[in-house]
């Protein structure tokens, strides 16, 4: 699969009506768990500095952007996707004085993570947000316009998904007993929070990811190597 991403659909439980949200959500790819868990620790085996390749996400973001300009994804959506994740442990947030009804309160991070270039290479552009009754700010990456390409209700099914899923995956940040301050450091060791009754198996989900990147590396990038390679050269690296 190249990518795995949610639909949501909003239901009006008065009249039974459907409305359509929002496609992305949680982002998972077999490509990206090779980059990540096969490919970047490869590259940084038996070194002391940290070394991220130049074409790091080059072949992945092409997929992904080729993707999403392919009919098939149009005749499935109407609008583009928009990936709403956790934020980066590694990066210090701000409070803006900005504020969206839907979105909640944005924040500013100090500098761009690895994550937050990789999904650049995406063709996505990323704004953080801490939603009316969140703990935490999400990372919503999208292209275009987040504020007038979507609906309020478009982007509250986003964040009700979300919410739950980060309250169970990441609950030292989004099920904190204090609420994100104004200038917001994520931990994931800090021990102010309150587990949830479902427990979501991190280090079974990182083995995983590298089970799903070495089957990637065998199977799709190694024997089809040549052909990647010149498939990626016809396309320009298109950044958010």
């Amino acid at each position: 699969p190249l990518i795995e991403v949610l639909d949501i659909q909003i239901v009006d439980r008065l009249t039974g009506a459907r409305f359509p949200g929002i496609v992305g959500n949680n982002f998972s790819s077999y490509v990206r768990d090779f980059d990540f868990s096969v490919r970047l620790p490869a590259v940084n085996e038996g070194t002391s500095e940290f070394t991220v390749p130049g074409d790091f996400g080059d072949l992945h973001g092409k997929l992904f952007q080729h993707f999403l300009d392919s009919e098939a994804y149009r005749e499935c959506f109407a609008v583009d996707p928009v990936i709403c994740i956790s934020v980066s442990t590694s990066r210090t947030y701000r409070r803006t004085g900005n504020r969206h009804p839907a979105l909640g309160v944005e924040y500013q991070q100090d500098d761009y993570s690895l994550t937050d270039e990789y999904f650049r290479k995406m063709g996505l552009q990323v704004r953080y947000f801490l939603p009316p009754g969140g703990l935490a700010p999400l990372a919503f990456y999208f292209r275009g316009d987040l504020l007038s390409d979507y609906t309020n209700l478009q982007l509250i099914g986003t964040i009700s998904v979300m919410e739950t899923f980060q309250r169970i995956y990441r609950p030292e940040i989004y099920n904190a007993n204090s609420p994100a301050a104004e200038i917001y450091r994520p931990n994931l060791d800090q021990q102010d929070y309150s587990p949830t009754p479902i427990v979501y198996d991190r280090v079974e989900r990182g083995q995983l990811a590298a089970k799903q990147g070495k089957y990637t590396e065998d199977h799709f990038v190694k024997p089809h190597r040549e052909l990647l390679e010149q498939w990626a050269a016809r396309f320009p690296v298109l950044v958010g």
